[in-house]
């Protein structure tokens, strides 16, 4: 499975110029089947595709920057790698945030 579709892009370049405002949406959620960790895509710099920004939920919630290759290259000890939430839908990233920093995963 692709990570992303051209509307995911789409919507996450449009938002790349807001930077790091939590005022923005989360457009898509990536996550490991095999594990625990899930990334949050906020923002995606249009003229580099594989540098996404959003927020990772792994050992701590975290914001910050993950490259779209390297979680496409992932296989984890079953050989499945990371998957696209193909039922999520997006929200606002304060609300995201909040909840994962309350316990509650999205």
């Amino acid at each position: 499975m692709r990570l992303t579709t051209k509307a995911i892009e789409k919507q996450a370049q449009k938002q790349y110029p807001l930077g790091t405002d939590m005022e923005q949406n989360i457009v898509a959620k990536f996550f490991d089947p095999c594990g625990s960790w899930s990334w949050y895509v906020m923002n995606q710099d249009p003229e580099d595709s594989d540098y996404l920004w959003g927020i990772v939920d792994g050992f701590d919630v975290e914001m910050g920057s993950f490259s779209l290759e390297e979680l496409s290259s992932i296989k984890g000890p079953l050989g499945i790698g990371i998957e696209r939430d193909l039922h999520f839908k997006t929200r606002s990233a304060k609300s995201v945030w909040e909840d994962l920093n309350n316990g509650i995963h999205v």
